[in-house]
């Protein structure tokens, strides 16, 4: 799942775009980025049991996905 304080219509047209699978959270009024204190673009790593397993506080979109990938697998 991913979330940004970017519009409902924003992620549709980012989904069709990019051909994203999964679910695009809309955090307009960026609840969900201060009750997780994050600050520009971060990534988190949650497991299932719901616990925060790793974050990247500042992302560069450029390898970020492999790097999170690698810590997946």
């Amino acid at each position: 799942m991913g979330v940004s304080r970017d519009s409902v219509k924003s992620h549709q047209k980012f989904k069709e775009k990019y051909g994203i699978p999964f679910l695009l959270l809309a955090d307009t009024d960026s609840r969900l980025f201060d009750a997780f204190g994050a600050a520009g673009r971060s990534t988190f790593l949650i497991g299932g049991d719901g616990k925060i397993e790793k974050v990247w506080p500042k992302v560069s979109v450029q390898g970020h996905a492999h790097e999170v990938l690698q810590s997946i697998s």
